[in-house]
């Protein structure tokens, strides 16, 4: 298996990083066991990174899969933290519920935070202290917002950066996919390790996956790409195209063919708005008292799902 170097860390992988979001209770809600065995599966492929985070609920479907797995495995995850406790917290809850005494990459996550590094700053200062402690090996930063990956360029202390980057742009807040793809290059020049997030927009770029995925890859600085997988079809798909083997046009074609769509269980919405206050794209808004959805501008990343207290909302 082809592996790359992520930047200037010491971390060598196989560009196709497993992306866990679609298996907890904000999508799929796969079983601990049945999302574990995924990750095995996609492990035993030549998979070498996994990308998780606090808000997702995946650690025990990682945990499952890493466990006995006796290869490299490089695990990384994210705080949506607004404060230093609330990090440490975080990364205390991923180091014992995933069983590790280290934690690879933690991201500074906050989609809808343009400066992460004057409203994230004591966040920033506490993973950084947890690196010095030994709990953390690389402090990353994940972030929909161009201006947030521009600036991190110039910030030595982040060594990774996980950017929302897609042909259409879909999810970028502010700007086009040419502005984020000149941030990547910048970061990339300086040094960063770069795999790139939602490069099917989630799902809505499905239909034009292999043409996506293509368009991302061929970025400058883009070392490796996150993909949600959910079956281990999707998992031999996507290792045979990142390892530069012909994609068989047959299981392609089905695998393009899926749909996915956020539901909302209108009935049972109370209007509380909690949900539009999460999403990041502005794809929420309350008509009449129930939660409406534009599905032209959502990502179908589900945080929306994990900010309902009614929990009716999951992406199908």
């Amino acid at each position: 298996m082809n592996h790359v170097a992520l930047g200037a860390t010491n971390i060598s992988f196989f560009p196709l990083v497993f992306g866990t979001l679609p298996l907890g209770p904000l999508q799929a809600g796969l079983s601990p066991t049945e999302g574990g065995r995924l990750i095995r599966h996609a492990l035993e492929r030549g998979v070498t990174m996994i990308d998780t985070a606090t808000l997702y609920g995946t650690y025990p479907h990682v945990r499952e899969g890493i466990a006995g797995w006796r290869n490299d495995v490089t695990i990384v995850t994210k705080t949506h933290a607004n404060d230093g406790p609330t990090a440490r917290a975080d990364v205390e809850m991923g180091l014992r519920e995933l069983g590790c005494e280290r934690l690879d990459i933690v991201h500074i996550h906050g989609a809808r935070v343009a400066d992460p590094f004057s409203d994230r700053a004591e966040v920033l200062a506490e993973l950084l202290r947890m690196k010095e402690e030994g709990k953390i090996g690389h402090v990353g930063l994940s972030s929909h917002f161009i201006s947030a990956i521009r600036k991190a360029a110039d910030h030595p202390e982040i060594e990774v950066i996980h950017p929302l980057i897609n042909r259409t742009g879909m999810g970028i807040l502010d700007g086009s996919s040419a502005e984020m793809a000149d941030a990547i290059a910048a970061c990339a020049k300086a040094g960063k390790g770069v795999y790139a997030m939602k490069a099917l927009a989630g799902g809505n770029l499905i239909s034009e996956a292999r043409a996506s995925l293509a368009y991302v890859r061929g970025l400058e600085g883009v070392h490796g790409v996150a993909i949600g997988m959910l079956s281990e079809a999707e998992v031999e798909a996507n290792v045979a195209l990142f390892s530069g083997n012909a994609p068989e046009d047959k299981v392609w074609r089905k695998l393009e063919s899926r749909r996915r769509k956020l539901r909302i269980m209108e009935n049972f919405c109370k209007g509380c708005g909690a949900c539009v206050e999460t999403c990041g794209s502005g794809a929420l808004s309350i008509v009449n008292g129930k939660a409406v959805l534009d599905e032209a501008a959502c990502i179908l990343c589900g945080y929306c799902g994990a900010s309902c207290p009614e929990f009716i909302i999951r992406v199908v």
